[in-house]
């Protein structure tokens, strides 16, 4: 099963044990009704912003949505195994596919406080999406090709084998450097 439609529905399941409509959920999260609904319905994969929003409102941790069946014990992570997927469209809510594609390493660590992800980061089609930020940190290390962060009103182009970590408060956006995808670990934390 793709992961994909897993966020929809743990989203609208969660959303319905808290006995809260689409519109409540969209005021305590600040995201568009509209862009809670595709969510749902499987159409739209948002950004991590939107997506920690959502799981901030519903009171669960980000990694819920991603969760598979969790574990007590660590998490092994094989990527020659084929991992689930998930294809986020970016920031830009009328996006119809995939700039990223995130492959969870830890869906079934249970209570992890870390989201590691192996990140395809495609390049850039159109105009710039705007900046966003959340609460946390992120650290990203680039495997493979060339990434650029904007980051507040500084640019950061890192390249195979060079790391970045910042606050995810400050407004940002990775993106591919150039017409090649680049392929990068990042680990996310998000204060509970």
């Amino acid at each position: 099963m793709s992961v994909e439609n897993n966020i929809g529905t743990k989203v609208r399941q969660l959303r319905e044990a808290k006995e809260m409509s689409i519109e409540q959920l969209a005021e305590q999260s600040q995201c568009h009704a509209d862009q809670i609904r595709q969510i749902e319905e499987g159409a739209l994969v948002p950004s991590l912003t939107p997506l920690m929003e959502l799981s901030r409102a519903l009171g669960v941790r980000l990694g819920t949505f991603m969760d598979d069946d969790p574990v007590e014990g660590p998490a092994v992570f094989d990527s020659a195994e084929a991992p689930n997927v998930i294809r986020f469209s970016g920031k830009d809510p009328k996006a119809t596919s995939s700039s990223l594609d995130f492959y969870s390493m830890a869906a079934s660590k249970k209570d992890r406080h870390m989201e590691p992800f192996l990140i395809d980061v495609k390049p850039r089609s159109g105009d710039a999406p705007p900046l966003s930020g959340h609460e946390g940190e992120e650290f990203i290390y680039v495997l493979e090709g060339a990434i650029q962060i904007n980051y507040g009103q500084t640019t950061y182009e890192l390249e195979a084998g060079q790391s970045i970590y910042y606050d995810s408060i400050v407004p940002h956006d990775v993106h591919a450097k150039g017409d090649q995808t680049a392929k990068i670990l990042a680990v996310v934390y998000v204060p509970s």
